[in-house]
This record gives C-alpha cells, structure tokens and sequence, in this order.
C-alpha cells in the first residue's frame, strides 16, 4: 500500500490512484469532466514554481490544474 497526499504535494515524475476529491458537487463534476475522478491512474508531469499550476497526464493527454484544486485531490502514491 502506498502513501497518501494531495496532487500538489507529489513529486512531478511519480504515479498515483485518485484516492478521494474533498469538494462539493460542483467541484468534483468539473474535474470528472476532466478525466479526473476517484479510482483514476495519473502521473504529475510538470510543477510551476511560485504557486503556479500543476500539470498531470490522464488517460493520455495532459490537464493543467490550479493549485487549490490540486490540495482538495488525494492520491495513493505508487
């Protein structure tokens, strides 16, 4: 079993499963729309420095996220 934090708090390189999503509906619809949701395998790609936005790879293509959204995604890391 892996260790769990949030999506920006993962090292760009490393894997994880989408553990949980702390967000109400809205949230949590905007990024299934995205292709990230509970039970998903993603890879971070790229981290901006001075709190710029996180970059992860899902399903193939590349999503970029801002980071206040990234601290409400929890991941099991691989």
């Amino acid at each position: 079993m892996g260790e769990f934090q949030t999506l920006a708090g993962m090292v760009v390189g490393k894997e994880g499963i989408i553990k949980k999503i702390e967000g109400g509906y809205g949230l949590q619809r905007r990024l299934a729309c995205l292709g990230l949701r509970v039970g998903k395998t993603i890879r971070k790609v790229a981290s901006e420095p001075l709190r710029g936005p996180i970059v992860v790879e899902v399903d193939g293509g590349h999503i970029a996220i801002g980071r206040g959204v990234a601290e409400k995604v929890w991941v099991e890391v691989k």
